[in-house]
């Protein structure tokens, strides 16, 4: 996963037809969620926080943001990215399973989201990690989880997930992913980034490749709840994936 990552942090912007736009509405969706949730809270962690979309977002919206990641390549474009946009944001390598070993303790929120925690394939790690953002949490903190609603996804293999087409400085890039479901629960995708120069003709292909586990929205609403956290619910957000948010017992500090 975290060589995966690597190779995806040059090219993840062009995910979005438009990261920068994407950066301040995430953080203005996710500021709304944090401020109603859990008003006056402002220390934030980000445990998988990739090239900066949401962490850098929410800096943009006034918070104090902590991020992290697991792939180093992505910790490194994340700082670059943190001070061309002139956001003070602290970033680090770090595992999820170890958030609380490498962060500590006192934020008033913890965040994952883009669908980063299926990348961990068994109830069980996805136990260790939601239980290391609770201990990173104040009594009353908030967690924050976003994730694909796999109940809606066909099973199968060969599926083709088109992202689209991007301009950028005189190349042309085809995005797409292909899925190979093995059951229900797990598949191995491969995410195709075909790179046209638009002035010689020449064309190179990126293919990164990594596995997710299926799990629909309850059976991390289920975790999240063995994990310890109370109220968790599905969030009524205009966030581009399914958000979960969820509260660690105790009253606020």
């Amino acid at each position: 996963m975290s060589r995966f990552y690597d190779d995806l942090a040059p090219l993840y912007h062009l995910i979005h037809e438009d990261w920068p736009a994407s950066v301040r509405t995430q953080g203005e969706q996710l500021a709304s969620l944090i401020g109603t949730g859990w008003p006056g809270g402002r220390r934030l962690l980000d445990v998988s926080c990739g090239i900066g979309t949401q962490a850098i977002g929410l800096a943009l919206q006034g918070y104090d943001v902590t991020a992290s990641d697991l792939s180093a390549g992505a910790v490194v474009r994340a700082r670059e990215e943190a001070h061309r946009w002139g956001v003070g944001l602290a970033v680090s390598a770090c595992d999820m399973r170890r958030a609380h070993a490498h962060h500590g303790g006192g934020f008033d929120v913890v965040l994952s989201c883009d669908n980063s925690l299926p990348h961990l394939l068994s109830d069980d790690d996805i136990l260790i990690a939601l239980r290391q953002m609770f201990d990173c949490l104040v009594d009353g903190g908030g967690c924050v989880v976003s994730v694909r609603d796999y109940a809606r996804e066909t099973r199968g293999r060969h599926l083709v997930k088109p992202y689209g087409v991007r301009l950028e400085a005189g190349k042309r890039y085809l995005l797409f992913q292909v899925w190979d479901f093995d059951g229900d629960d797990f598949y191995d995708f491969t995410f195709f980034f075909v790179e046209e120069d638009l002035a010689s003709g020449a064309v190179a292909t990126h293919a990164m490749r990594s596995r997710y586990y299926a799990l629909s929205v309850e059976r991390v609403c289920a975790l999240m709840r063995e994990a310890g956290f109370e109220n968790v619910h599905r969030a009524q957000t205009a966030f581009y994936q399914p958000v979960i948010a969820a509260t660690k017992p105790g009253p606020r500090r």
